[in-house]
């Protein structure tokens, strides 16, 4: 699942999105304003003005790019930030805090609310609606790859976010950090500094929990997490089912111990989506030292010899730049940062002279070792009337919306991905390599498409897949999406343990617990049995669960594909930062959505001077033998 940590993950389609959007205009907030409801401004968030900084800079100083003459005034910060997404808001918050510094935001998409109003803009505030963004390209750059060879030549879609908050503002909602040893094999990949003992501190400061701090949660950061509310009879059999079946129970899957199965952490808060744009960035947006732009495409980043001096952006047909004093901090995420590299002179040489593009710096590894989680749906029909499914009907979505509107509570409060879990796909594994969501409901082509029956099911996948992927250029043209080329399922061993994948949800679905809801098997269907059988049943449906990352990979400055050093500079170039999901030297075991936003927090700490925080010896979990699968 992802964060679309950028979407990262994958939801629960609780309500169809042509039904909602039809029954909201025409009724709901009619009838709010025609009885004359009063709004409490306490819940609607509104902008603060903001101020800027102008300093002058000549086009002398700025050799690179065509620049305005020398008597122009040009806008010029400390830091200029590309991209509001989930590292960018990070980062525009805890840089502004040094009040000397100035800090320019710019943004592709457009805020996260219309007219300064959570309920105006419920696609993205209310939980339960996360799958609306994923039909339209409003809030997503709607990106879709190459045909996958080994996937029966299907081009899978990748939502990205567009908006503040980026992916964390489209996502599913599901905090997961990933495990200890992801960050440890970080180090051991070059990434000097990012081992667990590190990382963990990050985690901890960005956190505010509702169950309070201890050694592995935070309880005074700005990102709310919480657990689900809903208590439903599915989620409680899915934990049981899953403790009949030999693994172990978790009570907290980002602490000591990630494997088993249990309850989920989610970054909502008092029944509102908890982006990175609510918990970062608008705390800050009264900051006279803070900037932000929306609506602008980043379309170069400016150099002097080799050194990033501003960008250049398009806002309303106007062609504009912006000059860094410091630094200029790209937090575009997987594919829009090493885009930008690329469309700026930074990348593979050779393939950049066959755009016509300037050579500014040869570093291949820019939009290599393209890596993401691919997941699958196990479904099981429901004997009982107890799903997601009576929820999409027209009267109970109007209920849902009312209550969610006016208090911000009920089925509309969740994304309903309330229990899931780790496990480790065979003996010999040392930390689970497969990750379940459960949903009480039925989902179909990303939630475009309407449930049909009572159903539930578990999404599945494993977590560190060998095989990898690349993107390039389309053409020199910003606007152009790249192309991309991930390489699912390309090796023996990816293919495999898809089909153990397959193989243990069913065990789990079979358990006692789910005896009193078992029905029919929806999917794959109790006539795929054979391995071959499950093969191809995988190739035919398995999809993105939204976690493209470390397409900009940190790394010794050895490593010839290293894009970024161990302080998140651009190797060979001065003053130009990575900070997003793509400087990850290898995918996490889990969503991305937290771990970016760690890497943005540590990153923080590494652009201001500040000493690294770090937390060494913290117990961790480790299974008392390896030589079974559970």
């Amino acid at each position: 699942m992802s964060s679309l940590a950028t979407l990262g993950q994958t939801g629960a389609r609780l309500i169809a999105p042509h039904r909602w959007s039809r029954f909201l205009k025409k009724n709901l907030f009619t009838c709010l304003l025609s009885r004359g409801r009063n709004v409490d401004l306490s819940l609607v968030s509104t902008s603060a003005v903001n101020h800027y900084r102008n300093f002058s800079a000549t086009a002398a100083q700025r050799s690179a790019s065509p620049l305005p003459a020398s008597n122009e005034k040009t806008p010029s910060y400390s830091y200029v930030i590309v991209g509001a997404g989930s590292a960018g808001c990070v980062l525009a918050n805890r840089l502004s805090e040094d009040a000397h510094e100035s800090v320019l935001l710019l943004e592709a998409g457009p805020k996260d609310m219309f007219l300064s109003s959570l309920r105006l803009s419920w696609k993205i505030h209310m939980p339960a609606a996360l799958t609306y963004n994923l039909c339209d390209d409003k809030y997503n750059w709607y990106y879709h790859t190459l045909p996958q060879a080994h996937m029966d030549n299907r081009v899978m879609y990748w939502p990205r976010g567009r908006v503040w908050g980026g992916s964390s503002s489209l996502n599913a909602m599901v905090y997961i950090r990933g495990h200890a040893e992801d960050y440890n094999r970080w180090q051991r990949e070059g990434a000097e500094g990012w081992d667990y003992d590190h990382c963990l501190p990050y985690f901890r400061k960005a956190q505010c929990h509702e169950l309070g701090e201890d050694r592995y949660r935070g309880g005074s950061g700005p990102l709310h997490v919480s657990r689900g509310k809903t208590n439903h009879p599915l989620h409680k059999a899915f934990i049981e089912a899953g403790q009949q079946a030999g693994y172990p129970f978790t009570d907290d899957m980002n602490g000591y111990q990630q494997e088993g199965l249990g309850w989920m952490d989610m970054t909502i808060s008092k029944g509102k989506r908890w982006s990175t744009a609510s918990a970062y960035l608008r705390p800050a947006l009264g900051r006279p030292n803070l900037k932000t732009e929306v609506r602008c495409m980043t379309t170069k980043i400016l150099f002097d010899g080799n050194r990033a001096v501003g960008v250049e952006y398009t806002q309303k047909g106007q062609k504009k730049q912006v000059f860094a004093e410091k630094e200029v901090i790209l937090s575009g995420g997987a594919i829009n940062s090493p885009q930008l590299l690329m469309l700026s002179g930074v990348g593979n040489a050779d393939d950049l002279k066959q755009h016509g593009i300037p050579v500014v710096q040869h570093l291949p590894g820019v939009g290599s070792n393209l890596q993401d989680h691919l997941e699958l749906y196990v479904q099981q029909q429901c004997t009982q009337p107890i799903t997601l499914y009576k929820a999409q009907k027209p009267f109970h979505m109007v209920k849902i919306g009312l209550e969610w509107l006016t208090v911000f509570t009920g089925y509309g409060a969740t994304a309903h991905l309330e229990s899931g879990g780790f496990i480790r796909s065979r003996p010999h594994v040392t930390h689970p390599d497969i990750q379940f969501h459960f949903l009480p409901s039925q989902v179909i082509d990303h939630g475009r498409v309407a449930s049909k029956i009572e159903a539930y099911q578990v999404h599945v996948g494993p977590m560190r897949s060998t095989s990898t992927g690349w993107m390039k250029l389309k053409s020199a043209n910003p606007l152009d999406h790249p192309i991309l080329q991930p390489n699912y399922l390309s090796t023996d061993i990816d293919v495999w343990e898809f089909r153990e994948c397959v193989k243990l949800s069913r065990e789990i679905f079979a358990q006692k617990a789910f005896e009193p809801f078992r029905g029919p098997e929806v999917q794959p269907g109790p006539q795929i049995q054979s391995d071959a059988e499950i093969d191809a049943f995988v190739r035919r449906k398995a999809d993105s669960a939204y976690h493209p990352s470390c397409t900009c990979k940190m790394g010794s400055p050895s490593d010839t594909m290293a894009v970024v050093d161990p302080s998140t500079r651009v190797l060979g170039l001065e003053r130009l930062r990575v900070v997003d999901a793509s400087i990850m030297p290898s995918v996490v075991s889990g969503n991305l959505n937290a771990p970016t936003i760690m890497i943005a927090e540590k990153a923080a700490d590494i652009i201001r001077g500040r000493p690294a925080l770090v937390d060494s010896g913290v117990p961790v979990y480790h299974p008392p033998t390896l030589d079974t699968q559970r």
